[in-house]
């Protein structure tokens, strides 16, 4: 594991579920300039952690995208399907101090927020199969933490999640988990993505004190939304990006972060690219959960 005391070391983690687009373009730029702004490293991993959903060539497809925009990453790209064992291992010392059960509710079982609510807990001699493991949340439980766009976060999780899952019912490792552990792996000071998993965070911090791991320090950013409202993405019908528009693309990023426009004459993804890391100003960024498409057009 590198050196927790590292220099700024941040991340790009997309799911190969279809290729880039410009909402997942814009979560990459925004963390590669807020990295290299910092002389910081830039990490990518792939986020492969559910066959059924995953696109075929779609994590291949990204990683010539993120590259086609000048988005070249350090070190070697981590893939999520490579590394039950780091999973298996958190789940053993989670289940070693007691915070971990079984649960077979369906989904019409569950009540706020997915959770069991002791439905099952009582009763882990008699949970039938195929069951999910979940991870307990005291009542009292308080999460609070700065994100450095949205501002203060105070989170009842307690009362919010007092459960949740960190191993699925098809045994598949649940992404609340597997990302606090190659977090934790990759020694990840800053993570800036969208504001979609603005929510995932105080949940992520719970694991992170439960594993005795640093936390980041969070940052998210606005996403981009459809005429319909909806966040731009895959299962929304969000155009893939064409690579040949790169240096278009990169200018339309910036737009939504409302970062300072590079001269017209830098016409290539090393001068856009270079300007913006020199001109990167994160407070321009608007303190707001979404931003809609529309806001781009001229």
């Amino acid at each position: 594991m590198p050196d927790s005391n590292a220099q700024y070391r941040g991340r790009f983690a997309p799911s190969p579920t279809g290729p880039l687009h410009l909402g997942s373009l814009i979560a990459a730029v925004a963390s590669y300039l807020d990295a290299r702004s910092c002389g910081g490293t830039w990490l990518v991993r792939m986020d492969d952690l559910d066959p059924p959903r995953e696109e075929p060539g779609a994590a291949q497809c990204i990683l010539l995208s993120l590259q086609g925009h000048g988005l070249h990453w350090d070190e070697s790209v981590m893939w999520q399907s490579e590394r039950a064992p780091a999973y298996t291992a958190a789940l053993e010392e989670l289940a070693t101090r007691d915070h971990l059960f079984c649960c077979d509710c369906t989904r019409a079982m569950l009540g706020p927020g997915g959770s069991c609510r002791d439905r099952c807990k009582p009763r882990q001699m008699t949970v039938t199969k195929p069951c999910a493991t979940r991870v307990s949340v005291p009542d009292n439980c308080q999460i609070h933490f700065t994100d450095q766009l949205q501002g203060p976060q105070h989170i009842s999780l307690g009362e919010q999640f007092p459960d949740f899952v960190v191993k699925r019912k098809d045994r598949l490792d649940a992404y609340q988990l597997a990302v606090v552990v190659d977090d934790a792996e990759q020694a990840i000071t800053h993570v800036v993505r969208g504001s979609d998993l603005l929510d995932s965070t105080p949940r992520q911090i719970f694991l992170q004190q439960l594993l005795g791991y640093r936390s980041p320090k969070y940052c998210h950013l606005p996403v981009i939304t459809n005429s319909q409202g909806q966040k731009l993405s895959k299962q929304h019908h969000a155009p893939a990006l064409d690579d040949k528009l790169a240096p278009a693309n990169l200018r339309g990023a910036l737009k939504f972060l409302q970062q300072t426009a590079p001269p017209l004459p830098l016409t290539t993804v090393q001068q856009i690219l270079s300007f913006a890391i020199g001109h990167w100003s994160p407070r321009r960024i608007p303190a707001t959960l979404a931003i809609p498409e529309s806001s781009l057009v001229s």
